[in-house]
């Protein structure tokens, strides 16, 4: 083993020895949960649940880290344990850092005038991880939320604390982003593996949603099943993106939100036809697309209007 290594190896045991040790005791929350914020969530996710409003209002469960951030001037009595853990990173030149991914888990809803107190713990560092950023400890703390005595609440938040890479990776082929697929959503692409389009239907007010979510927006309901889009829709809206560049598009491209025949909208690529000809209300029709061997996408072909014996006929429309 060389010195190199054996150094790594107590950098991490000793970071490891941070594990359990408090982040936050006894937090509370700047606000109580209050409707005007639940309002404003609301309003930024396009989220109009019944259930957000009236008398009987609970807070969506997502905004449960809301409740506890501290804003820009921060919270009061976090531990030293934290800033230790995360110097010692500094000085071995782990100087970077990325937020990686969040869990949250609800246990009960929080309504107006509840207020919250929390604890942080540092919960885990991982092993040394070589990354194509570079090499470093993913560290995961978990917040535990309360209400009195009662806990309402958890939230872990996972970032890498790494040293950036000195020496660029040998070139590869350049491959699209994999998508991010989770319990919530896994039904869904393993219906476009499949080459279908699975769009998810609350079984209590027949609402169609997408993208997959545990419950409906409508009306609050856990039950659903799936109904196959059509493949039939229109552009909604679109952007046309020239930058920044990455190796595995070739800009500038559009990219729309597909508005289909099933109510629902989904954002995706508009294929046979220029970026600069796309337009809204340009119709189109569903389509899958193998970019390797792992990764199948839904894209939408173009489709133009044409007038022939009199009536108005579609046809496919190829790029130039």
């Amino acid at each position: 083993m060389t010195r190199g290594t054996t150094v790594t190896d107590e950098l991490g045991a000793r970071l490891r020895t941070y594990e359990g040790r408090a982040v936050a005791a006894t937090g509370r929350g700047k606000d109580p949960v209050n409707a005007a914020m639940i309002r404003h969530w609301c309003e930024a996710m396009g989220d109009t649940s019944p259930a957000y409003t009236g008398p009987d209002a609970i807070a969506p469960p997502t905004m449960l880290q809301a409740w506890t951030m501290g804003g820009l001037s921060g919270h009061s009595g976090r531990s030293q344990a934290y800033d230790e853990l995360f110097a010692l990173l500094d000085e071995a030149g782990c100087t970077s850092i990325v937020a990686t991914d969040c869990e949250q888990e609800y246990l009960r809803p929080l309504r107006p005038g509840d207020e919250v107190t929390f604890d942080g713990v540092i919960e885990s560092v991982s092993q040394r991880k070589t990354t194509k950023l570079g090499t470093g400890y993913f560290i995961t703390t978990r917040t535990d939320v309360r209400v009195g005595q009662d806990l309402v609440g958890t939230h872990r938040f996972r970032v890498l604390k790494y040293a950036p890479a000195r020496r660029k990776p040998a070139p590869q082929p350049a491959r699209r982003p994999r998508p991010v697929v989770n319990r919530d959503n896994a039904g869904f692409w393993e219906g476009v593996e499949q080459h279908r389009l699975l769009v998810q239907r609350c079984t209590d007010c027949a609402t169609s949603r997408f993208p997959w979510l545990p419950g409906c927006n409508h009306c609050g309901s856990l039950d659903w099943d799936t109904i196959e889009a059509s493949g039939e829709g229109t552009v909604y809206s679109y952007v046309v993106m020239h930058h920044p560049p990455f190796p595995a598009f070739d800009p500038p491209y559009a990219v729309a939100l597909i508005e289909l025949a099933e109510g629902i909208r989904i954002i995706s690529n508009v294929i046979g036809l220029p970026h600069d000809k796309v337009r809204i209300g340009l119709p189109v029709r569903l389509e899958f697309q193998s970019y390797d061997d792992e990764l199948v996408l839904p894209v939408f072909r173009a489709l133009e209007e044409a007038t022939a014996g009199g009536g108005r006929v579609r046809k496919e429309v190829e790029a130039p």
